[in-house]
């Protein structure tokens, strides 16, 4: 089997490729990615072959795609504070971006197309848990791009026969997660202030609350959709229902690293949510033995990678 993941050296991307390989079922891995935010470095000893190239290209995209069975579309331009700051660039890399990459796969029979949009499409709807049935209330330029991803997803099934299972991610961490750029997320940016010894920054006053989920507990579920090509009519929160606030974050970060660490309080960031929590009724329909990494054992993992990376410079 052929798989294709956009977006395959950057972060989810680059853990799911590695997983793949460990699989008999996966016999080649093609990755597309254009570096933007992706790193070589992420692929080194992974056996794939990487198109190096936008998503936005259809003649790269017919390179790529000739042949596969499945494709992962992770390929985005991520972080709410970089849509607001960059709407449009968010919008053809996500929106545009999306559409290409199922026109591609509609071309080359493609028989999956399992893709990432994101827990920021329900936005200002106060209701937790959130299930997928909630109506969406997008409140950044990045979650509009997203819901409109999603959204092409589902019309292509229902007007091509097209196979897709689409994931709304709820706040993922884990090793090789970007830290060292204005738009890094909060566990990678608190884990490398921590470790060189400088403040933990807060926009707002942290207690509000996401539901952290490790990179490992996302790419089991996708290799497991991939072997037993799982396809649904409608989104799939890929969380597990744990409620946690940026104050228990530190907590943990503290305990793992045996010390006390200063945090600066800032004021909120426009766009940002104040809580999220996935109801995950669906995804165990889909994936009943999935089972979540506790955040403690993340964590773990995570600082461990990020000591021996981030601050060595690679």
């Amino acid at each position: 089997m052929k798989v294709v993941v956009t977006g395959g050296a950057g972060f989810i991307g680059s853990n799911l490729v590695r997983a793949l390989g460990e699989i008999g079922q996966v016999s080649e891995i093609v990755v597309i990615d254009d570096l933007s935010t992706g790193l070589l470095d992420n692929l080194l000893c992974v056996p794939v072959r990487l198109v190096r190239g936008t998503i936005l290209d259809p003649d790269l995209l017919d390179e790529a795609m000739t042949g596969a069975a499945s494709v992962v579309h992770l390929g985005a331009l991520g972080s709410v504070p970089r849509s607001i700051d960059l709407p449009l660039p968010s919008h053809h890399a996500n929106a545009t971006g999306t559409l290409m990459v199922l026109e591609a796969a509609r071309r080359h029979g493609v028989r999956q197309v399992i893709l990432s949009s994101s827990s920021s499409v329900y936005g200002a709807n106060p209701v937790l848990p959130r299930d997928e049935g909630l109506r969406p209330i997008p409140v950044s330029p990045y979650a509009v791009s997203k819901l409109a991803a999603e959204a092409y997803a589902l019309a292509y099934a229902s007007c091509y026969d097209l196979q897709v299972l689409p994931f709304r991610f709820f706040n993922v961490f884990g090793p090789r997660q970007a830290a060292h750029h204005a738009y890094a997320a909060v566990v990678p940016r608190f884990i490398t202030a921590a470790l060189a010894g400088d403040p933990l920054r807060v926009h707002g006053d942290g207690r509000q609350t996401r539901d952290f989920t490790f990179v490992g507990s996302v790419t089991s579920v996708i290799v497991d959709a991939i072997v037993r090509q799982v396809a649904t009519t409608d989104v799939v929160n890929l969380a597990f229902g744990v409620r946690i606030s940026l104050r228990e974050v530190i907590a943990e970060l503290e305990s793992i690293l045996d010390r006390r660490l200063e945090v600066v309080y800032e004021p909120p960031r426009p766009g940002d949510v104040r809580d999220s929590q996935a109801n995950c009724s669906r995804l165990l329909e889909l994936f009943p033995t999935v089972a979540p990494t506790p955040l403690r054992a993340g964590l773990e993992q995570t600082v461990s990678w990020m000591s021996g990376h981030v601050l060595a410079g690679q």
